[in-house]
C-alpha cells in the first residue's frame, strides 16, 4: 500500500536510523524497508561514495571509524587523480564527509529510502518528508545480540560496544554539533529491548505511517 505514494507529488519520504551497537537498529532499518517498500543504505553508500568520487573506499571506511574529531580535521595521504595530477595529495575528513553527504542527498532526492547511520538525520535536516529515529537497548540483550552474532564471547562484546558507541558519538557530535542518542537529536528514541525486534518494527511502522504516509 505504500508504493504508490513513495514518491506522491514528487517528494520522497526519508527515514533515518541512528543506532547503539547491538540494539538491532540495522534489522530494523532492513524490516522497515520491506514493510514500506523503500530501499535501506548502510554501508553500501561507502562504495557509492568511492565510485562517486574515484577514492579508495579505504579512505571513507578510515575516517568513518576515527575515534576523535578535532576542529581542524585528519588528513590521508593519498594517490588518485581525482584533485589532479601531483603524484601525492592530501584528503581532510571534512572532504570525505561532504563527497557522502552529497551521495545521501542524491538518494534521498530520487527515492523513499532509508539510512541507517552516516550523520543521515542531520544531513537530511530540512528534507520536508523525513523521519528520524535512534534505536537503544538494555546492555544484556545487546552483548547477547553479539554474543550470537558473532560468535564472540561476553567480554569481547562488552569492549566492542564501548569502542563502537565511542566511535559513533565521536563522528556524530563532531559533524552534527548536536548529541548522539539525546532524544532531542531525533524525531524519536526507542528501547528495542522492551517489545522485540519484531514489536519494535510495527511500533515504528506505525509511528512513520502517521508523519510520512497521512
Amino acid at each position: 500500500m505504500y508504493q504508490d505514494i513513495n514518491k506522491l507529488n514528487g517528494e520522497t519520504r526519508i527515514i533515518t536510523i541512528g543506532r547503539q551497537l547491538g540494539s538491532g537498529g540495522k534489522l530494523i532499518g532492513k524490516l522497515l524497508s520491506e514493510k514500506f517498500q523503500i530501499p535501506c543504505y548502510d554501508k553500501e553508500l561507502i562504495q557509492m561514495a568511492s565510485r562517486t568520487s574515484g577514492l579508495g573506499k579505504e579512505f571513507f571506511e578510515k575516517a568513518d571509524e576515527k575515534d576523535t574529531y578535532s576542529s581542524f580535521g585528519s588528513f590521508f595521504s593519498f594517490r588518485s587523480g581525482y584533485m589532479g595530477d601531483s603524484s601525492s595529495n592530501y584528503l581532510c575528513n571534512e572532504t570525505l564527509f561532504k563527497i557522502q553527504s552529497d551521495v545521501i542527498k542524491t538518494l534521498a532526492e530520487k527515492e523513499s529510502c532509508i539510512f541507517v547511520g552516516r550523520c543521515a538525520d542531520y544531513i537530511l535536516r530540512e528534507h520536508p518528508r523525513s523521519i528520524h529515529i535512534f534505536v537503544y537497548a538494555d546492555e544484556k540483550d545487546r552483548i547477547q545480540r553479539l554474543v550470537s552474532n558473532d560468535n564472540i564471547t561476553e567480554k569481547e562484546a562488552r569492549i566492542r560496544i564501548e569502542q563502537t558507541d565511542k566511535k559513533r558519538a565521536g563522528y556524530y557530535n563532531y559533524y552534527s554539533n548536536k548529541i548522539w542518542g539525546m532524544s532531542t537529536s531525533y524525531d524519536i528514541c526507542v528501547n528495542s529491548s522492551i517489545l522485540g525486534i519484531e514489536e519494535t518494527v510495527v511500533f515504528l511502522e506505525a509511528f512513520i505511517k502517521r508523519k510520512l504516509y497521512c
